[in-house]
């Protein structure tokens, strides 16, 4: 079995505890206009590996990952190769690596149910809660993210929440304390909001894609300041 990976990166540490090997997956449904990877968007891109080549190279950095490191599977979109990524998982518990995957939710099959079953940790990104403002986003539909959270609370998986602020979109105190409604229930570890940047457009440009956003300007410390005090108020 082979899937395809966009890129690798070695001690990250901002995709989840500790030190950690960050995998990305290539290929995602959804098409965020505010996305700093679309490079990883098409399905037939990046480079092949098996399982075993992935392993091999997480393993090398076992020794950094101490009692909360691990890997990292993000993307693009890791369910999208939902059985690649449920054999993967499951090599990496029995070599004793803790596994965590940044999804969009987008995606709830039986793959993806048994693929569940071998992850520690979820980083579970919410674009919106409102579903016309989500379709906006991302050009899919709420329910999918909906669904998915909902197969969460019922496994009790631990979850991280994120959420990116966009002025104009996500940077109201009534979205966030919608975000903070809609993910009760589930096993929430913590709720990041991450300031909007446009780190990503030289890609757009480079692969020819407009870019939906070219006036939006990150939010100010202040905003983010007191939306985060609204989640700390809450947790």
């Amino acid at each position: 079995m082979k899937g395809r990976i966009h890129s690798i990166e070695t001690f990250a540490a901002v995709d989840g505890p500790g030190v950690r090997t960050a995998i990305f997956f290539q290929g995602c449904p959804q098409r965020c206009i505010y996305c700093h990877n679309p490079d990883t968007w098409d399905f037939c891109g990046g480079t092949e590996y098996t399982v075993e080549e992935l392993v091999q190279k997480a393993v090398r950095y076992k020794p950094y990952y101490k009692h909360n490191g691990g890997v990292t599977v993000s993307g693009g979109e890791p369910f999208g190769q939902a059985g690649f990524l449920g054999a993967l998982a499951k090599a990496l518990k029995k070599e004793g690596i803790h596994v965590a995957v940044d999804t969009c939710g987008f995606y709830l099959n039986e793959q993806v149910k048994q693929a569940l079953e071998d992850i520690d940790l979820v980083l579970l990104d919410v674009k919106h809660t409102d579903p016309q403002q989500f379709e906006k986003i991302t050009k899919q539909a709420f329910s999918h993210t909906e669904q998915f959270l909902a197969y969460l609370k019922i496994l009790q998986k631990p979850v991280w929440i994120h959420q990116v602020i966009v002025p104009g979109y996500t940077d109201a105190s009534e979205q966030v304390r919608a975000l903070l409604r809609f993910v009760e229930g589930a096993k929430v570890e913590r709720i990041e909001l991450l300031p909007y940047h446009t780190l990503g457009v030289p890609k757009w440009e480079e692969l020819g894609i407009p870019y939906e956003l070219p006036d939006t300007k990150p939010p100010s410390a202040e905003t983010m300041r007191q939306l985060r005090a609204i989640v700390d108020a809450a947790h």
